[in-house]
C-alpha cells in the first residue's frame, strides 16, 4: 500500500466521530474495549465494530494483559500517529510513573521523563521491590542515564491527588487504588518475564517514545499546595 493510499485509508477510518473519539482515548495511554466503552457510554456491540475499522485501517493495535489474562488493551500504532492531531493538552503538576514492583519500567520513565519535560517526576510501585532490576540499571547506564539501586516506592506514600499517575504495567493499572487520578496506561510487556538485555531495550525504547510524545504537549499545572 503506498503512502497516500496508507494515509486516505487512515482518514476514512476517523470519518466518523466515535472512532475519533476513541484514538483520543487512546493518543496518550492504553485502554481496554470495555474502559473504552465505559468512557464514551457506548454500547459493547458498536465499540467493536469501530475498534475493527480502527484495527484494520492499521490505527490500532490490541495486546492481551499480563495481568488478568481475560482482557486485552488497545494502542495506537506509533506510524500512524504524524496523521493524528493530538487531543487538548493535558496539565500536571508532578507526573508519577508507576509499574508492579517499581524496579523497571517506572525507574525508567522517570529518567527519562527528567530530560524531556521541566514537569517534575516520580515513580513508584503497588509492590515494591528492594532493589532495582540489575538489567534496569545497565539499560539506564547504556544510555546516559542513572538508577538509585535501592530507591523504591511504595505508591501510598507518594501519590497526591493532583499528581498525573501513569502505569506503565498492566498488573499496576489493574490494582492502583481508585483515588488515583487523573491517570494515563501505557500497557508497556514486563522485560522481567524475559530476563534479557533485548527485552528491557525494547522496554526501554517504548517507554521512550511515549515520554517523548506526552512531554512534547504536557502543560506544568498549578500547585495548589
Amino acid at each position: 500500500m503506498s503512502s497516500l493510499d496508507f494515509r486516505a485509508r487512515v482518514h476514512a477510518a476517523l470519518g466518523d466521530p466515535a472512532r475519533l473519539a476513541i484514538v483520543d482515548i487512546l493518543t496518550l495511554g492504553d485502554a481496554s474495549p470495555g474502559e473504552v466503552g465505559e468512557a464514551l457510554r457506548m454500547p459493547t456491540n458498536l465499540v467493536a465494530h469501530h475498534l475493527k475499522v480502527l484495527q484494520d485501517s492499521g490505527l490500532v493495535a490490541r495486546s492481551r494483559s499480563e495481568g488478568d489474562r481475560r482482557r486485552s488493551y488497545l494502542r495506537l500504532v506509533p506510524e500512524t500517529l504524524s496523521v493524528i492531531s493530538a487531543p487538548p493538552a493535558p496539565e500536571a503538576v508532578r507526573v508519577v510513573f508507576v509499574c508492579t514492583h517499581n524496579s523497571a519500567r517506572s525507574q525508567l520513565a522517570a529518567a527519562l521523563w527528567a530530560g524531556h519535560s521541566r514537569v517534575p517526576a516520580a515513580s513508584a510501585g503497588t509492590e515494591p521491590a528492594e532493589r532495582v532490576h540489575p538489567r534496569a540499571l545497565r539499560v539506564a547506564r547504556r544510555h546516559g542515564l542513572r538508577l538509585a539501586p535501592t530507591r523504591t516506592t511504595h505508591v501510598d506514600d507518594l501519590v497526591r491527588e493532583d499528581d498525573l499517575v501513569i502505569a506503565v504495567c498492566d498488573n499496576a493499572h489493574e490494582h492502583l487504588p481508585t483515588g488515583a487520578r487523573p491517570r494515563l496506561h501505557w500497557s508497556v510487556p514486563d522485560p522481567a518475564r524475559a530476563d534479557t538485555d533485548d527485552a528491557f531495550e525494547s522496554a526501554f525504547a517504548d517507554i521512550a517514545t511515549r515520554v517523548e510524545r506526552l512531554a512534547s504537549i504536557l502543560l506544568p499545572g498549578e500547585d495548589r499546595d
